[in-house]
């Protein structure tokens, strides 16, 4: 099971889907990163020579920003927006969606389980037309 970036990326699983293990690297910049390095992106990571696991390890070090250090820089832009009171950063402090999604049904997974309200839904006495 090759090491890369502090990661043990799964030796069964070919070299482009392996990398995508590592935070901060997807599809499209797994198959990128396999072409600067000249590794094709079919074999097993198991099957990788040790020169071509140092070859990537030292690229993904130097040029790219991942785990550890992606992670701090992400919490310190959410940490900067809540902290200027921006409504994005009103947004993350609330436990709420950022991007603009409605709020009023679905966002279940922010919000929460249900909480039932008094009041709500079809009023009493009133017949359907």
């Amino acid at each position: 099971m090759p090491r890369i970036a502090g990661v043990d990326v799964p030796k069964d699983k070919r070299v482009e889907v392996a990398l995508t293990y590592i935070y901060g690297i997807g599809p499209s910049l797994s198959r990128e990163i396999l072409a600067k390095a000249g590794v094709s992106p079919d074999i097993r990571a198991r099957e990788l020579s040790e020169e071509e696991v140092s070859h990537l390890r030292e690229l993904i070090d130097r040029e790219y920003r991942v785990e550890g250090e992606l992670r701090k820089e992400v919490n310190l832009n959410i940490k900067r927006l809540t902290e200027i009171g921006c409504y994005r950063g009103l947004r993350h402090k609330r436990g709420l969606p950022v991007h603009g999604q409605r709020t009023r049904t679905n966002a279940r997974t922010k919000r929460g389980a249900r909480k039932t309200v008094a009041g709500r839904g079809q009023k009493r006495g009133l017949a359907k037309k």
